[in-house]
């Protein structure tokens, strides 16, 4: 079950504490046998529409696994740094939610990366954050081109580790303004990205200012190539929420909104695969195998229900303002509108 934070995930958003609620092509027997044997290039492959890095906004390098420069991390930390930011794995849980699976608008605890680290960490948590990304163009979309959005910097950001990297279950979690990602080295079985993954920008989520844009265009194809029928069997009216009610699994014999995977065509369901990749292709390798070998566990992309939502509470004209996928033990429920917002959970063992 996901979390559900006190406070409204975004400040300078206009609803009220959120409680109401072009990509490359691809072979679509190469993308099933992704999803079939749970392996292969999905992710890595550049982000569509961004364009590429110049000299002086180079990234760093990450030479290590993430796991591996957790654990490099860990050991550089003193007594007192371990006592500010080591959590236990078990932190929060008596209160519901583990605070590691929780997701976050800023640093957990305000505690920023400027000051909890020393300089030659900072650059190691940088170089742990650089490695979740696919590549270059991944890590301007998680930087939100360098800027961290409201953060304003990797800095203002924070990182916490919970657990003993060296002895057992772990997991580094980064917060920040619309973000919430995670390296746990699969200590979180059964798990994509670690747990509830929160992602956004503050540009409308149909401006090319915004580095998700690219995201929306994708899905924005499914759609064209939806027939009217679908059409009206895809869209839902109203808005579907961003908090944890609205983004618990559905058991049956609950069902998902929209329009099945499985009653699309051969074509159509080409369209759904490229959107899909499109959508994991800013995080690095490992992380889109695991999404794919959960996508085979809960039943295959034929479970998998897309949904566009018009809200009819937004007077901007626009056809649709949240997109989701959904399906056993999946979540991705993307907020276009008034900029983005986008939540991730899938879990095969809650599915």
């Amino acid at each position: 079950m996901l979390n559900e934070e006190s406070k409204s995930f975004c400040p300078e958003c206009v609803e009220p504490t959120q409680s109401p609620q072009a990509p490359s092509s691809v072979d679509r027997r190469s993308f099933i046998r992704v999803v079939g044997g749970g392996a292969v290039a999905v992710a890595g492959l550049g982000v569509v529409g961004l364009p590429k890095l110049g000299r002086a906004e180079e990234t760093v390098k990450a030479a290590k696994p993430s796991e591996a420069l957790v654990k490099e991390l860990y050991a550089s930390l003193s007594a007192d740094q371990k006592k500010a930011i080591v959590l236990p794995w078990d932190h929060g849980a008596d209160k519901g939610i583990a605070t590691r699976l929780k997701m976050y608008n800023s640093a957990i605890n305000d505690q920023i990366i400027h000051d909890e680290y020393t300089k030659p960490q900072q650059e190691l948590c940088q170089r742990i954050f650089r490695s979740i990304a696919s590549d270059d163009d991944g890590f301007r979309c998680l930087t939100r081109g360098g800027t961290f959005d409201g953060s304003g910097s990797f800095e203002g950001c924070g990182a916490h580790i919970f657990g003993n990297p060296d002895e057992g279950k772990y997991a580094w979690v980064f917060t920040g303004h619309h973000l919430t990602v995670r390296v746990d080295g699969n200590s979180e079985e059964g798990t994509a990205f670690g747990g509830p993954m929160y992602y956004g920008h503050s540009p409308n989520g149909y401006s090319d200012k915004n580095v998700f844009n690219f995201q929306t265009k994708s899905v924005l194809n499914v759609f064209d190539a939806l027939n009217e029928d679908q059409r009206k069997k895809a869209i839902v009216s109203g808005n579907p929420g961003e908090q944890a009610g609205s983004l618990k699994f559905k058991k049956p014999p609950e069902k998902n909104p929209g329009i099945a995977y499985s009653e699309l065509t051969s074509d159509q369901q080409q369209v759904v695969e490229k959107a899909m990749r499109t959508i994991l292709s800013p995080y690095r390798k490992e992380d889109a195998e695991e999404v794919m070998q959960i996508i085979k566990a809960i039943g295959g992309m034929e479970k998998i229900h897309l949904a566009f939502y018009e809200d009819s509470k937004m007077a901007d004209g626009q056809r649709w303002h949240f997109w989701r996928l959904e399906g056993p033990g999946f979540v991705w429920n993307f907020r276009v509108l008034p900029h983005v917002h986008t939540f991730v959970y899938i879990s095969s063992k809650l599915a």
